[in-house]
């Protein structure tokens, strides 16, 4: 076994160190050969050297290069080789951390990874955390605690009686809100059609002075860092309205809330920590690999609560609270110890690096973008960079010829009626020549 564990390091060591001089985006070539790897399943088993060969030789180039500089699309973070590296041991490991009997150093190095995150973006020591596969899951864990407290409120307990027959809860939303935060209210049947939208200014910011008059049971879910305009909503004004009235206020800070890492940008995400639960994601800036997000809350008790699944004569009872108590899911694999590496590994300013970069970046981006004759559309607050080329024709051909040449990989969006390419800067590899190749490629292509 010991020598296909090797192999497999060997081949994606190889395959990291070429990801400075790869095309970003595969070639049609490389995708037309995954053909070479699907079909039935044949009667008979293949060598496992083979199967990883295969999987290198012939899946490797058909990989979009998001683990190197120049991926600027969907917030995508890099994966920093300390916390690649943990996630392979962690694999050979094959820990389940449901429950800290089955993997004590699994759980262990989950709770303190969480306690290290909670400290950096500042929420205060009652809170807890657990971690999940992404945003829209802690968007969606953070509902469910939501739910189960304002309802509560009203005497009605939701993870004993369902929803049938209880008060409606209100979800009070920017009209900016991410899509994951709307799939999350649809998964806790709250009803995307349902939400109250509130209007925002010129960045996607939700409007304080706008806010509904709150009426019975209500959750108010704001952001932390638009996901076009990288803007934040004015979390402590929303606090203090929704807490007068009983609201439960949660933040989606799936990258932003990690603004609060870095003394040069905390002030961008000031008095978020008045809410009453937040997301964030790992695999965004903390570059660990996917998937790794978590959801922290005040009262964790009514997460808790909302996911309790009745007695069960094998499970363990009393103590701790176990890490599958705060999570949808009950087996799990050991996520934390990918955060874990990373923290521990860049320490407080290493992380505040990482921002404080990917933020000069993408300033360099806006300002060598504009100096070049074209239009950017939002205020560059953070690591997001949205841009006209022009037209709307000419802005989607740029995008899609990029997407092509393989130099950088940028998506499109449509910012307040314009079309814009979206550049995000996530990526603990990106350096200052990637920026400058991947704008020398957007004017070498605008000018065609």
């Amino acid at each position: 076994m010991s020598s296909i564990l090797l192999e497999a390091a060997e081949r994606a060591n190889r395959y990291v160190e070429a990801l400075p001089t790869r095309n970003v985006a595969p070639t049609p070539e490389a995708l037309a050969a995954l053909d070479r790897l699907t079909g039935a399943l044949g009667s008979e088993g293949v060598p496992e050297d083979r199967v990883i060969a295969e999987l290198d030789e012939v899946g490797g180039p058909a990989t979009v290069a998001n683990a190197g500089g120049r991926y600027f699309g969907f917030v995508i973070g890099g994966g920093l080789p300390v916390s690649v590296a943990a996630n392979w041991l962690a694999g050979a490991w094959n820990q389940n951390t449901a429950m800290e009997v089955m993997s004590p150093v699994g759980v262990r190095l989950e709770r303190t990874a969480l306690e290290w995150i909670r400290d950096l973006v500042g929420l205060g020591p009652e809170v807890r955390g657990a971690f999940v596969t992404g945003d829209t899951v802690a968007n969606f864990s953070a509902l469910l605690a939501a739910r189960q407290s304002v309802l509560e409120r009203v005497g009605h307990d939701v993870a004993r009686q369902g929803m049938a027959g209880a008060p409606p809860v209100s979800v009070v939303v920017g009209e900016e809100v991410h899509v994951s935060m709307l799939r999350a209210i649809a998964l806790a049947g709250l009803g995307r059609d349902r939400v109250v939208r509130v209007p925002v200014d010129d960045q996607g910011r939700m409007r304080a002075d706008r806010l509904p008059e709150f009426q019975g049971p209500t959750i108010v879910c704001t952001q932390a860092g638009n996901v076009n305009s990288g803007a934040f909503d004015p979390v402590p004004e929303i606090s203090r309205a929704a807490h007068a009235a009983g609201a439960w206020v949660h933040v989606d800070g799936a990258f932003g809330l990690w603004a609060r890492a870095s003394p040069r940008y905390r002030g961008l995400a000031e008095g978020v920590e008045s809410a009453d639960s937040w997301a964030l994601d790992g695999h965004k800036w903390l570059n660990v690999p996917y998937d790794s997000g978590a959801v922290f809350l005040r009262d964790w008790t009514a997460l808790r609560a909302s996911l309790a699944s009745g007695p069960a004569a094998y499970l363990p009872s009393g103590g701790s609270v176990e890490p599958f108590e705060l999570v949808p899911e009950m087996s799990r694999r050991a996520r934390g110890i990918d955060a874990w590496a990373a923290l521990r590994h860049l320490g407080r300013s290493g992380v505040a690096d990482l921002v404080d970069r990917c933020c000069a970046h993408a300033l360099r981006f806006a300002r060598r973008l504009e100096d070049a004759g074209f239009r950017i559309l939002n205020d560059v607050v953070l690591n997001q960079v949205l841009v006209s080329f022009g037209d709307e024709a000419t802005t989607r051909r740029i995008i899609a010829e990029l997407q092509r040449d393989g130099t950088c990989w940028c998506g499109g969006t449509v910012w307040h009626g314009t079309a814009a390419m979206r550049i995000s800067v996530s990526s603990w590899a990106t350096t200052t020549d990637d920026v400058d190749r991947s704008v020398a490629a957007m004017i070498r292509l605008a000018g065609r």
